[in-house]
């Protein structure tokens, strides 16, 4: 039997990233001693390896219970897992490609700014995303605006 202590160090995670584990329902003391001690064996550590992997995979824990459920489900088979991971990529792309699309938008910006002295009302980038919000606003509202703002 481990303490939390000796699971941690062997897994190379904190005590309290155990104890955020079990609140998540992620893993469970085998028991506990007659002194309130939490007491794991090697499958906690087996199961907290599993979780980190699983994270560096880009997981969420709510996937990676998900995960476990499934692993300890004897009516599931590996296509339910091939499932779940294919979802998982499938979302990382998507992300991916939001990213590479928020890049390119701020590289547009930096390349528009001269990165001089100027103040801030002439600084092209506050006025390209001032005109970038303009721009998505209804067409009455950007007349009335226009309206408002030559009196």
């Amino acid at each position: 039997m481990l303490t939390i202590g000796k699971v941690a160090e062997r897994a190379q995670v904190t005590a309290d990233s155990i104890r955020y584990y079990e609140r998540e329902g992620l893993i469970a003391p085998f028991k506990k001693s007659e002194s309130g001690y939490r007491l794991y064996t090697e499958e906690a550590i087996r199961r907290i390896g599993f979780i980190k992997h699983a994270q560096q995979c880009g997981f969420s824990l709510a996937e990676i219970r998900e995960l476990l459920d499934l692993k300890s489900d004897d009516k599931a088979c590996c296509d339910d897992i091939y499932r779940v991971a294919v979802e998982k990529k499938l979302q990382l792309e998507t992300k991916l490609k939001a990213l590479k699309t928020m890049s390119e938008a701020l590289t547009r910006l930096i390349d528009i700014c001269s990165h001089d002295r100027k103040s801030l009302e002439e600084c092209p980038i506050l006025g390209a995303l001032e005109a970038g919000i303009e721009q998505h606003k209804p067409a009455e509202v950007r007349r009335q605006a226009k309206k408002g703002g030559s009196r």
